[in-house]
């Protein structure tokens, strides 16, 4: 009979980082997973991860690796968020220590845009913080050209069209204010509950406002604090825990 310690595989997978809950699903079907030296097939099985065998291919699931690490790193302009680029570019990777290289972004900043992004070994936690329907909030501080009107800013939350990929969609901003301005430029603070590619610089080049210079500030509730750009800190218990909580994870 199973114990109140057990969990379903894929979950115990996911939380282990090695996939995400669906992908742990596809790996449980093609045979891939073993408990006790037995192949499983079956969704639904559980395990407990203190007292089973766990293999995933020839990796061994322990109970350290299901405490879930989250690192929050102030990316700097220039590096590349994955794991490993084809082009030799500088990845974010290269700024963390070895120890953290069993991490991975949650979600993606491009090269030329700086500010938090967080890594983690958790699979599940990624998904459930990347997925739209969760609807986590991004703040951005983009400078543009120009002074922006009430008319365009109003644009950017009721949704303007937006090239991606060869297909024009709606891009909606949940709140845009003018946080600073000067006679030549503007700092404008744009949060997202979307995350679709390069949004706020197409959002804001569509109202006629070039970014010159893209920030993200918050991620989740979490922004960079007293972290210079290229520096990172572990989060906290608590803060993962309530990191947890925004996603909807429990």
């Amino acid at each position: 009979m199973p114990t109140n310690t057990e969990e379903r595989l894929q979950k115990i997978i996911a939380k282990a980082g090695i996939a995400s809950r669906r992908g742990a699903e596809q790996l449980i079907l093609e045979g891939q997973v073993k408990v006790n030296g037995k192949i499983v097939t079956e969704l639904g099985t559980k395990a407990d991860v203190a007292t089973d065998r766990i293999t995933v291919g020839n990796k061994t699931i322990k109970s350290a690796s299901l405490e879930t690490t989250v690192l929050l790193l102030n990316k700097p302009k220039g590096y590349i968020t994955t794991r490993d680029d084809p082009q030799n570019r500088p990845t974010v990777m290269d700024l963390i220590p070895v120890r953290y290289r069993n991490l991975h972004p949650v979600g993606r900043l491009d090269g030329d845009t700086s500010g938090v992004l967080l890594l983690t070994d958790d699979g599940e936690l990624t998904q459930l913080l990347t997925h739209p329907s969760h609807n986590i909030e991004k703040v951005y501080a983009a400078r543009v050209r120009g002074e922006v009107s009430p008319e365009n800013l109003r644009k950017l939350t009721l949704g303007v069209r937006i090239e991606i990929n060869e297909k024009w969609v709606i891009a909606k901003a949940k709140r845009v204010r003018v946080a600073a301005k000067t006679d030549k430029n503007s700092l404008v603070e744009v949060t997202l509950q979307e995350g679709k590619n390069r949004q706020v610089r197409r959002m804001l080049e569509a109202i006629g406002h070039p970014v010159s210079a893209l920030r993200r500030t918050h991620f989740a509730g979490i922004e960079t604090e007293e972290l210079r750009s290229g520096m990172y800190r572990e989060l906290l218990p608590t803060e993962v825990k309530q990191l947890k909580k925004r996603a909807g994870k429990k």
